[in-house]
């Protein structure tokens, strides 16, 4: 992406802030994993969809004057030799401004005083922080400490929630994050080629990961844009497993829920195929099912369609394929295979932040998921591709991801 890209996400956040309001978003720290060892550094998202800075312990300070003017500076790590040479190279300055296109960036020790001064001068009277959390239990991020610092010190500021404001920017995809989705997809499709290439019975889940982890990294060092869902047979019926410790007995199903990353935006991709390359029967009626269910919404789904409605089609659609096929007699029992939601947004987070829209539009991108999970017949498979919203109808951004049955099996039988 390129500094206007960024640029032009931090104007329209701040055309959202009223006049008086000032605006701290930090990048995020290091968490410690055991003893003196930490977990590799991810920096925010909303951070980097606003800065591209990927650094931690970084911040952004804006402020909105009452007339509406903008000012921002950035904060970043100082120099620091000794650490450098342990930890890698810290971002400079002008390297700073040339990615984010902020022109006053500042050394981190800075900002504290900068804000007090801010905060205590008179000319503004709210700040807004991304105050977001997915549980009430979830540990505290900066940006719930700096409240806590400001509630003390600054009783008088009104706090807004920044992260409404940005779920709505991170709702329509630009141009430039449409091709970075492409070029995502097609990382995400060597991945998946390497697996069902390699597919055999035997084979353990890890090896199947190893397989896409080694295509995803001729591409580049930073590898699934989330944790692989990789599992085999009775595994298949974990929705988010994370082991990869069981082993592909002949005839059981793959399932694999996955997805690459390019330039921050991440493709969420799922294919169920037998392990022995050939579909039996009962996997062929299931999966012909979630594949027509599949097809049919790419086929219906347009701008002005209700957002609610895409998940309910999936589940009513499906519903008949499998009455046609026998499996089930009414949609009352549709909760007995059908275990999640069959769409969410993707972007910056494969669970994209934005705001739930009332009804679709272009430039939204979102799974189309179908997964049937058959626990008598021992069947668990999800086939899950990318919709973008385009002015008239939608496009299928991972179709070229081997999804029938013939192209399945001619790949992992050629």
């Amino acid at each position: 992406m390129k500094s206007e890209f960024y640029q032009g996400n931090r104007e329209r956040l701040y055309a959202k802030l009223p006049e008086g309001a000032m605006l701290v978003l930090f990048s995020g720290e290091e968490v410690t994993k055991t003893n003196d060892e930490y977990y590799p550094f991810f920096a925010d998202r909303s951070f980097v969809y606003l800065t591209g800075l990927e650094c931690k312990e970084a911040v952004l300070f804006a402020r909105k004057d009452a007339e509406g003017a903008v000012s921002e500076s950035l904060y970043i790590l100082p120099p620091n030799l000794m650490q450098e040479r342990w930890t890698g190279v810290r971002v400079k300055p002008q390297e700073a401004s040339d990615i984010s296109g902020v022109e006053d960036v500042r050394f981190g020790q800075n900002f504290e005083t900068d804000f007090r001064r801010m905060a205590a001068g008179g000319n503004y009277g709210s700040l807004y922080l991304d105050l977001y959390r997915v549980n009430a239990s979830d540990i505290d991020r900066p940006a719930q400490r700096f409240l806590r610092y400001t509630q003390k010190h600054f009783p008088y500021l009104q706090i807004g929630n920044a992260n409404i404001l940005i779920r709505e920017l991170r709702l329509i995809k630009q141009p430039c994050e449409i091709e970075a989705l492409r070029e995502a997809e097609k990382i995400t499709k060597a991945g998946i080629l390497a697996m069902m290439k390699s597919s055999r019975p035997g084979m353990y889940e890890y090896q199947y990961k190893a397989e896409f982890d080694h295509a995803l990294g001729q591409f580049g060092p930073k590898g699934p844009g989330f944790p692989s869902i990789i599992s085999a047979g009775k595994n298949n019926f974990c929705i988010h497993y994370y082991s990869y410790h069981g082993q592909a007995q002949d005839g059981d199903m793959i399932l694999n829920d996955v997805g690459a990353q390019y330039d921050n935006l991440i493709t969420d991709v799922s294919r169920g195929w037998p392990c022995n390359g050939r579909y039996n029967e009962r996997q062929r009626l299931l999966y012909e099912c979630a594949l027509a269910t599949s097809d049919h919404m790419f086929q219906i789904v347009k701008p002005g369609m209700k957002m609610m409605e895409v998940d309910a089609e999936i589940r009513r659609y499906n519903c008949e394929r499998l009455k046609d096929a026998g499996v089930l007699s009414s949609y009352d029992e549709i909760g007995t295979y059908m275990w999640h939601g069959g769409a969410h947004h993707i972007g910056f987070d494969v669970h994209d932040v934005v705001k739930t829209p009332d009804v679709v539009a272009p430039g939204m991108a979102f799974c189309i998921d179908v997964g049937i999970y058959h626990e008598e017949w021992g069947i668990g498979f999800r086939l899950e591709d990318n919709c973008l919203v385009t002015e008239d109808g939608c496009e299928n951004l991972s179709a070229d991801i081997p999804r029938t049955i013939e192209d399945i099996e001619a790949v992992m039988n050629e």
